[in-house]
């Protein structure tokens, strides 16, 4: 009997500035399982773009956990410091269509701002809002800033790309089960003029995410529910680069026994930890079966 495949393409994409903990391999062996059960692709992307805080033996360490989990994944995986060309030219499209500017503001700058204003707005991730210091520089003093050796971000401006858009944006997002779906509201003015490029490495997780998920023909984007938010932006960023807008699912973050997420910044105890203690794969994704389970 001749088995039938799906253009079904899923994507984990971790960042190699860190050891992977239970959180990852939940969220990577999501992805595999789909990719299996729907006769789609299994795709690997190391989010690399951080060249100072990523690391080479992170990376390998990577490929060590997932192997060691049993999945696996179509080769070559996608490095994104190999393509920070394509970023370029997205942010140069964005800058064409006149809904990106350049801002020479620092944080302290930003902050002494909104000082005096308690009630001023602020993002999802709890930073205020841009008040638009830069946003009106005339085009000569960019200009002079930038050639007297000013480093500058770059924003989205982001009246200007609704306007350009003109319509009311949204995304398909899926339940946990899987079993549902439903349109999901857009609304990316919660991020106001969000920094599309740093200064330091001239892109950001945003703009490389989008690129990339397009130009690897991610249809389904299975993460977790802390990258909800930024699924308004995302999906800001696709329509104004005309990129197709693949069907999300945000599934739930383990957590350790107080209750919190499961991060690297909270040193949760690594993969590689665990391993040295004795858990063996099998004992792993029996768990990580256990949490999937639990989620739907």
């Amino acid at each position: 009997m001749t088995r039938s495949f799906s253009n079904q393409t899923f994507r984990f994409a971790p960042s190699s500035n860190g050891l992977l903990h239970l959180g990852h391999a939940y969220s990577a062996a999501l992805n595999f399982d789909l990719a299996q059960s729907t006769g789609g692709r299994m795709l690997l992307r190391i989010e690399n773009i951080d060249v100072e805080r990523c690391r080479p033996e992170f990376e390998q360490a990577i490929y060590d956990d997932l192997r060691w989990l049993g999945l696996s994944w179509e080769l070559p995986p996608r490095r994104q410091s190999e393509h920070f060309a394509d970023y370029a030219n997205a942010l140069e499209r964005l800058r064409a269509l006149g809904v990106a500017y350049p801002c020479f503001c620092s944080r302290g700058e930003i902050m002494a701002a909104v000082a005096c204003k308690p009630d001023w707005p602020r993002d999802p991730d709890g930073s205020p809002l841009y008040p638009g210091l830069c946003k009106h520089l005339s085009p000569s003093e960019r200009a002079r800033r930038l050639a007297g050796g000013r480093s500058a971000a770059m924003r989205i401006d982001m009246a200007a790309a609704l306007a350009h858009v003109g319509f009311q944006l949204d995304w398909l997002e899926r339940s946990p089960s899987g079993a549902g779906a439903s349109r999901r509201p857009a609304t990316p003015a919660i991020w106001g003029d969000a920094i599309i490029a740093r200064r330091d490495i001239k892109t950001s997780y945003h703009i490389a995410v989008v690129t990339d998920d397009a130009l690897q023909g991610v249809t389904d984007v299975v993460r977790g529910e802390d990258l909800y938010m930024a699924t308004h932006l995302h999906r800001l960023l696709q329509t104004l680069l005309d990129l197709p807008a693949p069907t999300y699912r945000h599934h739930r973050l383990l957590r350790d026994a107080s209750g919190q997420k499961l991060s690297k910044s909270l040193r949760a105890k690594s993969l590689r930890a665990l391993r040295q203690e004795g858990l063996s794969p099998q004992a792993a994704r029996e768990s990580l079966k256990v949490e999937a389970t639990a989620a739907s």
